[in-house]
């Protein structure tokens, strides 16, 4: 009797799940979705150029319509501005008491006595001190190590340079130094003219053997602002401030401790003069071998009337509106129809898909944005050099530079920040006119309320709402030792740009994940 064999066991398939993974790729098949959603609705797209067209029109009808005139800074026959190396304007006013310094050598003094003259209370930037300067031209290359009324010991170069020193109050005497070795000039401070502190060294490059060594007095404007909804105006007062000098010894390589006349007289033009009145001049005196110094003026970079990258990018403010109601229109829409249901059904993890939604209108608003502001600058600065925007009073932007360059991607990422803020509070009131009013409100009530409030308060408005966001526009550059007014009339904001720009995406993060978490909760 014969046995049959078993019959071959059949290979067993494994199970495949045919449910779409929910990992790494179902993330990326969301987003190809919502991107296929976006750019087959002809209605958001013509949204997307309109917005981009808006941005760039409001951005060259401001720049077209601003004009600045030279005799506006310099009336009547007044020569130009002082200038600094790279060809700004800056300010270099100050009476000065002064001798030849041949070569190498210092000059020592002790100041005291800085006390304002008009009015009796010195600017917190009022200066007294000592300095080497290559000419008394003004804009002429120096170093100065000085008393401040409100901000002790600095040492200060080419206008924008400042080291400080001991916080040392005004009203306390201070010795003062500076040692020239060639090109490079050295600061000392001394609380009793025996043990000295080394405050900085500054380099002077190409300066001549001679240069003229001496003390001065300096006493900035202070300036008045009125404000209200009807505007703001601004108002410059001139000052005068007064130091005693004593002890004073110059002494060269070529001569120490020569004696020689002390010459004395006003550096550049001071207060008043600037503005087309009489000029406030100052003088001194000398007793027992001290002086007594009366200047006014400022030693400072000069003050630009205008952002001219923040201007020629100001269609934002506007463009802004169009990308709101794209964002929101991309999530309300859906809700309206009733499609987000279908769209949760085909994935799970809800807050994946707000997430998706908010990549996508998020990368495409950042391409439209920077198309826009692209075309803003390069063509809104054209305008404005054509309308008398040029040196020595501005400078002149190039997209290359980096803080136009910081300032117009920045642009392009505030619109993008804009749009996903928008897109959260679509989710979140899940209604389109509610969602564009809130954005709207959000950034519009702001920018009315802080050109009437009080410039604390409205300083306070600029840094806590979501307005901070336009601070990435701002490539006017700001110096600690110049006592300068932030008015928000003039574009200006209190905190950095990328601080303010952080602010932003703070709030589009916090409205982004309330969304979420309501969606989580239900979903229409």
């Amino acid at each position: 009797m014969t046995t049959q064999a078993p019959a071959p066991v059949p290979p067993i398939t494994p199970y495949r799940s045919s449910a779409e993974p929910t990992a790494r790729d179902g993330f990326l098949q969301l987003l190809r979705a919502e991107w296929t959603k976006f750019r087959t609705v002809r209605r958001w797209w013509s949204t997307l150029v309109a917005a981009v067209l808006v941005t760039v029109l409001i951005s060259l009808f401001s720049a077209s319509s601003s004009s600045f005139s030279s005799e506006h800074a310099a009336p009547g026959d007044a020569p130009p501005p002082a200038t600094d190396t790279a060809g700004l304007a800056v300010q270099d006013a100050f009476h000065f008491v002064h001798r030849d310094l041949a070569g190498d050598g210092d000059l020592t003094v002790r100041v005291s006595g800085l006390t304002g003259k008009r009015p009796e209370q010195a600017p917190g930037w009022a200066k007294a001190g000592i300095i080497l300067k290559e000419s008394t031209q003004a804009g002429a290359p120096y170093a100065a190590l000085m008393m401040t009324a409100q901000h002790g010991v600095r040492l200060q170069s080419g206008f924008t340079e400042d080291t400080a020193g001991s916080n040392t109050p005004a009203g306390e005497a201070r010795w003062l130094r500076l040692e020239r070795s060639g090109a490079t000039v050295t600061g000392y401070e001394s609380a009793d003219g025996k043990q000295w502190r080394q405050v900085g060294k500054v380099r002077l490059d190409k300066l001549p053997r001679t240069v003229r060594a001496g003390m001065f007095v300096a006493s900035p404007s202070r300036r008045d602002i009125q404000r209200g909804f009807g505007g703001a105006s601004a108002g410059d007062r001139p000052t005068q401030s007064t130091a005693r000098f004593d002890h004073v010894r110059l002494d060269d390589s070529r001569s120490p401790s020569a004696s020689g006349s002390w010459r004395s007289e006003d550096v550049g033009r001071g207060p008043e003069a600037q503005g087309g009145g009489p000029e406030v001049r100052g003088g001194s005196t000398r007793a027992d071998g001290a002086f007594t110094v009366t200047g006014s003026g400022d030693i400072a970079p000069g003050a630009q009337e205008l952002d001219l990258v923040a201007a020629g990018l100001s269609g934002t403010q506007l463009g802004l509106v169009l990308i709101a109601a794209l964002a929101v229109l991309f999530i309300t829409s859906e809700y309206r129809r009733g499609m987000i249901r279908t769209t949760l059904a085909a994935s799970p993890h809800r807050p994946r898909v707000l997430a998706a939604k908010a990549l996508v209108i998020g990368a495409v608003v950042f391409v439209a944005g920077l198309i826009a502001s692209v075309v803003s600058f390069v063509f809104s600065q054209r305008m404005l050099r054509d309308n008398g925007h040029l040196r020595p009073y501005f400078p002149e932007w190039a997209l290359s530079d980096g803080p136009a360059l910081r300032a117009v991607v920045g642009s392009a990422a505030l619109l993008a920040l804009i749009a996903v803020l928008a897109l959260g509070l679509g989710a979140l009131l899940r209604h389109t006119a509610a969602a564009i009013t809130a954005v709207v409100v959000l950034f519009a009530l702001p920018l009315i309320l802080v050109n009437g409030l009080p410039l604390g308060l409205a300083r306070r408005l600029q840094e806590a709402t979501p307005l901070a966001g336009f601070a990435i526009q701002q490539t006017t550059p700001r110096h600690d030792q110049v006592a300068t007014v932030c008015s928000p009339g003039d574009g200006c904001y209190p905190q950095g740009p990328w601080t303010g720009l952080l602010t932003l995406f703070l709030y589009a993060v916090a409205v982004l994940a309330l969304a979420m978490w309501r969606l989580r909760k239900r979903d229409a």
